[in-house]
Order: C-alpha cells, then structure tokens, then sequence
C-alpha cells in the first residue's frame, strides 16, 4: 500500500506541476498578445479629425494632383510611350512621423528615377512636397514646379 501511494506521489505531481506551468505560461503568453490601443496625451492636443486615412488614399490623393498628372503626361508624351510615370508609397505614418510618403518616378525597364517626395500627414490628408532646392517639404501652395 504504501509503495503505490508512493508511485502515485511520483506520477501525479509531475503531471500536476507541467498542467500549472502550462497555464502560468499561456496566461503570460495571452498578457502580452494584447492589442495595443493608442495613447491620447491630452485633449488639447487633438486638432483633426481621429479618422485615419489609409495608403490607397495617400497615394491617390497624390496621384490626382494636377502638377503630377501634367507632369505624367509630358513625360509620356515626350518619351512616345517609352516611359511611364508611377508612384508608390515609400513609407507609413509612425507616432513620430505621422505621414505618408510618397514617391512619384519615372518607369523605366530596368530602372526607376524619382521626380517628386510627397508627405501626406495623416489624419489630414494635407500634401507637402519636397522642395529639392530648399531641402525640406513646403505646403502644395509654396511649391513651384518646373
């Protein structure tokens, strides 16, 4: 009797010691997959609208503006249809940079040449371009394109 209290012991409080060991883990685990909600430092710092605008947005919003679109089609036309203008989201808004940026270049086969950087703050939607000359992004109305 006592030999198989004994084996018992040494079965069951194995077994009992990985089951809470398992649990302690997942609930560690479940802990730290939490989604992360966005701090609000203060209401006072709230001044746009809290709808984010998304990278198909951003980029549309760029690829609509007149100066690109004309700009497009000179290169398009110029080239005979050789070369075509595209853009594309080079980087997402972060908390530190709350923009989009975005890149409009020149097609080429074998290679891509940048014609504008374009910023587009989020939840804005407001359009800064970078103005090469100067080295800092100015607002649409500053810009003078060539």
């Amino acid at each position: 009797m006592l030999m198989t209290s004994t084996v018992k012991k040494l079965v069951t409080y194995p077994f009992m010691a990985v089951s809470l060991m398992g649990l302690v883990n997942y609930s560690a685990i479940a802990q730290t997959h939490k989604p992360q909600v966005p701090r609000v430092l203060s209401s006072s710092t709230i001044s746009q609208p809290t709808q984010v605008i998304d990278e198909k947005t951003a980029l549309n919003l760029v690829w609509k503006l007149p100066q690109v679109q004309r700009k497009a089609k000179t290169i398009e036309r110029l080239s005979k249809g050789a070369i075509r203008v595209a853009a594309a989201v080079d980087r997402h808004p972060t908390l530190e940079e709350p923009y989009y940026t975005v890149q409009v270049f020149e097609n080429h086969v074998e290679y891509t040449d940048t014609i504008y950087w374009f910023r587009v703050l989020s939840p804005s939607g407001d359009i800064q371009v970078l103005d090469i000359l100067q080295g800092e992004y100015v607002s649409l109305e500053k810009w003078k394109p060539n």
